[in-house]
């Protein structure tokens, strides 16, 4: 990676009090401008230690579209590529070089870490989660002509193609609909293997419970039929 410190890393967190300083901590201070952690409504302490160990902390209305938006928009200005992230430990961070260089290098705009087919630790994801990963895959070559394999939180993005994007979801249907999107607007769109872990603590808000992930599945079809709605009317 080059070290232009034109790199801003966003991580939206809700009471990850027990992950956030190891993955801010992680981050390759050297190489990036800053990293952002965007507290998500936490009850717990996960803003006063993401920012004891480095981060810049900035607060969002609930949802996770909200945290991701609230994160961009807070970026500095010199920043050209920004870095999306869980902060639960999972991402594994010596990954993000790998994102990047793509757009550094002009040859794509937009990169998505999948999970699908890296190498994945054991109980990291459920066989519920890959199974839609497909599906949704799937449904998204149909509909859009895009070939993914992940809708995995690990994606880096040129911020002026996603200021195009025009992104209006603010729940856990955002990662899809800039897939959707970036699909739509002819973005050069690249997809590499990341490797993947078990969260370092706390309860997944996406598949911890069934009635979480009915809730999630249920948000993420919506926005994919919108999209797709909106796409064949214009």
């Amino acid at each position: 990676m080059t070290s232009r410190k034109n790199i801003s890393v966003v991580i939206p967190a809700l009471n990850e009090q027990e992950s956030i300083a190891y993955v801010v901590g992680s981050m390759p201070w050297s190489d990036i401008a800053e990293c952002i952690v965007v507290d998500n409504g936490s009850t717990d302490r996960t803003a006063a230690i993401a920012a004891s160990a480095g981060a810049r902390v900035v607060t969002s209305l609930r949802g996770y579209g909200a945290a991701c938006k609230a994160g961009s928009d807070a970026a500095i200005d010199t920043s050209t590529i920004l870095v999306f992230m869980d902060g639960d430990g999972s991402d594994v961070v010596s990954d993000l070089s790998r994102l990047v260089v793509p757009i550094e290098s002009d040859v794509a705009d937009f990169l998505i870490g999948s999970r699908i087919r890296g190498r994945r630790e054991p109980g990291s994801m459920l066989p519920s989660q890959i199974f839609a990963g497909h599906f949704v895959a799937m449904l998204l070559r149909i509909l859009h002509g895009a070939r993914y394999t992940d809708m995995g939180p690990f994606r880096a993005i040129r911020r002026s193609s996603l200021k195009k994007l025009n992104m209006t979801e603010m729940t856990y249907g955002w990662n899809l609909e800039m897939q959707a999107k970036a699909a739509r607007q002819g973005l050069r769109i690249q997809e590499i293997a990341v490797d993947y872990r078990c969260r370092r603590g706390g309860l997944s808000k996406v598949s911890g419970n069934l009635g979480a992930s009915l809730k999630t599945g249920v948000r993420i079809l919506a926005v994919l039929l919108r999209t797709s709605y909106r796409s064949n009317a214009q």
